[in-house]
């Protein structure tokens, strides 16, 4: 619903003319703008975080994936995907972040933290994204594979951790072309 709302601002505020009673209902509408939109203006600011931390990976070789934590509205572990460089599977950007958030706070437990990525999670990220509790995830693009709805399964599941909600960034464009790019590169 939020992303209708934010066309219909965007249409008002671009094509709308401010003459007479308009002007009161345009100013309602910018005074409401920050509460409708204030999880994509945040969505906004951490995902362009995350795809930062992706290009760092494309620029090294790696498929370009990157992963932001946040807790309190603050930035607590960035990360990207380093498997090809340490030759190790479990470097994936969604588990070194948790790594580092989790040193971070002291606490394997991440109640309350959000997690931005570019890529939407593997199984395996997935089942540590709901153990460690991470409350949502903002992912980016999805990529091209018959696992999703085994991975929303186990993002969902209450049995090791708490269901985790998942949104969809309106940054997924960009994302889906950086994925994309990397991947006819390597051809």
């Amino acid at each position: 619903m939020k992303k209708y709302v934010i066309i219909l601002i965007g249409a008002i505020s671009i094509n709308g003319t401010r003459s007479g009673s308009e002007d009161s209902s345009l100013n309602v509408l910018y005074l409401c703008a920050p509460f409708l939109l204030g999880d994509y203006m945040y969505d906004n600011k951490y995902m362009k975080m995350a795809l930062k931390e992706a290009k760092k990976a494309y620029l090294i070789g790696e498929i370009p994936v990157g992963a932001v934590i946040v807790y309190k509205d603050k930035v607590i572990a960035k990360a990207y995907n380093e498997k090809e460089k340490y030759n190790d599977v479990t470097r994936h950007a969604e588990i070194t972040a948790i790594r580092k958030a989790s040193k971070k706070l002291n606490n394997w437990r991440l109640n309350d933290c959000i997690m931005y990525i570019t890529l939407f999670p593997c199984p395996m990220c997935a089942s540590a994204i709901n153990q460690a509790r991470i409350s949502k995830v903002v992912y980016g693009t999805v990529p091209n594979y018959d696992d999703y709805e085994k991975t929303v399964d186990i993002l969902n599941n209450n049995y090791y951790g708490n269901p985790v909600d998942i949104a969809e960034s309106l940054l997924n464009e960009e994302c889906r072309q950086l994925i994309q790019d990397f991947f006819k590169k390597m051809r």
